[in-house]
C-alpha cells in the first residue's frame, strides 16, 4: 500500500489536474522504441499502472459514467483513465450531471456525438441546464458483437439500447430479420439480459459478453465500420493549455435574419478554425435555438479569448463550457 503511495506521488498527476496523466514520460517511451514495443501498448500500460497507483492514493476520486460496468461509457473511461478507475455506474445521462454537481464523483464521463447518429440529446439538454465544465474528450471506437447463449437460429428477440440497435439496422435485417428488436437502458443492461433469458441476444461490446460469460455469436456487427462515439469529460476543472486544445461554448442569439452568419464571422475574423456546430430546440420559446458551437483553441489564448469577448456582443445568452485537450484515436 505504502509503495504504491509512493509512486503515485513520483507520477505527475497532482489530483486537480487527473485528467492529464494518459502519456507516460519519455524515458519510457525512448526506452519502448529500443525494444520495438508498440506506443499502444505502452500508453495502456502507463495509463492503468498510474490509474492503480492513483486509486491507492487519491481514494475519493471517482467517475460516473452511463451503465453497468463494460457499457461504451465505461469503456471510455477505462480508455481514459485505466482500469483502477473507481466508477460510479449511473442509470441516466442527467443522473452522470448530478453526481458531479452535487459532488459524488469527481468526474464524469458522457457521450456527446455519435458518427452514426449524431448528436446525444440527453447530454446537450443537460448542459443546458447544469453548471459543469467540460474538461477532456475520449474518441472510442464502437465494434458491436452479437452476444447470447444460444445459436444464432434459437435468437427470437435482440435487446440493446436505442443507439446500438440503430447502428446494426442493417445487420440485423439481414441476418436476423424475425427476431424482436427490445430496447433497454444499455448495452451492459441488455447483456445481463441475454445471460439469464433463453432465446434472447444483446448487442453490446465484447467486454460485456465476457463479464456475463456470453458467447459472441457475431462480431463487428455496426453498418458504419467507422463508428466512432465521442465522449466528453465532465467535471468542475478547467485544464492548463497544451497546443491542442478545443473549446465548447453555448451560444443562444436573437431571434432576427443574419443572427447566426453575424456570430460565424467572428470566427472567420479571427481565423478561429470550428469543428462542430448543432442547434439545440429552446422548448421556452418555440422557433428559438441554443447553438453548442465547438472550436480549435483555449479559452486563455489571446485570440480565442478576444473572439469570445467579440462573440458576447452578438449573444444573448454565452457560456463557455470549458477547454479541453482534443481527444485521439488508438
Amino acid at each position: 500500500m505504502e509503495r504504491s503511495r509512493r509512486a503515485a506521488e513520483r507520477v505527475e498527476a497532482p489530483a486537480e489536474d487527473a485528467l492529464q496523466f494518459t502519456r507516460p514520460p519519455n524515458e519510457l517511451v525512448l526506452l519502448a522504441e529500443r525494444f520495438d514495443l508498440p506506443p499502444v501498448i505502452l500508453e495502456n500500460w502507463w495509463r492503468h499502472t498510474v490509474s492503480i497507483c492513483r486509486r491507492v492514493a487519491l481514494p475519493g476520486e471517482r467517475v460516473a459514467a452511463l451503465g453497468p460496468v463494460f457499457s461504451y461509457s465505461h469503456l471510455a473511461a477505462i480508455k481514459h483513465f485505466g482500469m483502477g478507475v473507481d466508477l460510479a455506474p449511473v442509470a441516466t445521462i442527467e443522473a452522470a450531471f448530478e453526481e458531479v454537481v452535487r459532488g459524488h464523483a469527481s468526474l464524469a464521463v458522457v457521450p456527446v456525438e455519435n458518427s452514426t447518429d449524431g448528436r446525444v440529446v440527453d447530454t446537450l439538454s443537460t448542459f443546458a441546464r447544469f453548471p459543469v465544465t467540460v474538461c477532456g474528450e475520449i474518441l472510442l471506437p464502437i465494434h458491436h458483437c452479437l452476444l447470447g447463449k444460444c445459436r444464432r437460429a434459437e435468437i427470437t428477440e435482440v435487446r440493446s439500447k436505442p443507439q446500438a440497435l440503430s447502428q446494426c439496422r442493417g445487420w440485423l435485417a439481414s441476418h436476423l430479420p424475425t427476431a424482436r428488436v427490445v430496447e433497454v437502458a444499455s448495452t451492459a443492461a441488455a447483456a445481463a439480459d441475454a445471460a439469464r433469458l433463453p432465446g434472447v441476444a444483446a448487442i453490446a461490446s465484447r467486454e460485456a459478453g465476457i463479464q456475463h460469460g456470453l458467447d459472441i455469436i457475431n462480431e463487428n456487427i455496426e453498418d458504419n465500420p467507422r463508428n466512432i462515439t465521442r465522449f466528453v469529460i465532465i467535471g468542475n476543472r478547467q485544464p492548463q493549455p497544451t497546443g491542442r486544445d478545443k473549446t465548447l461554448i453555448i451560444l443562444r442569439l436573437a431571434h432576427r435574419p443574419g443572427a447566426l452568419a453575424d456570430a460565424m464571422n467572428v470566427f472567420r475574423d479571427a481565423a478561429i478554425n470550428m469543428t462542430w456546430i448543432e442547434s439545440f430546440p429552446l422548448t421556452d420559446a418555440p422557433s428559438e435555438y441554443l447553438f453548442f458551437i465547438e472550436f480549435e483553441g483555449h479559452r486563455d489564448e489571446a485570440a480565442v479569448s478576444a473572439a469570445l469577448e467579440e462573440l458576447r456582443q452578438h449573444a444573448q445568452r454565452l457560456d463557455v463550457l470549458g477547454s479541453y485537450p482534443q481527444g485521439e484515436l488508438e
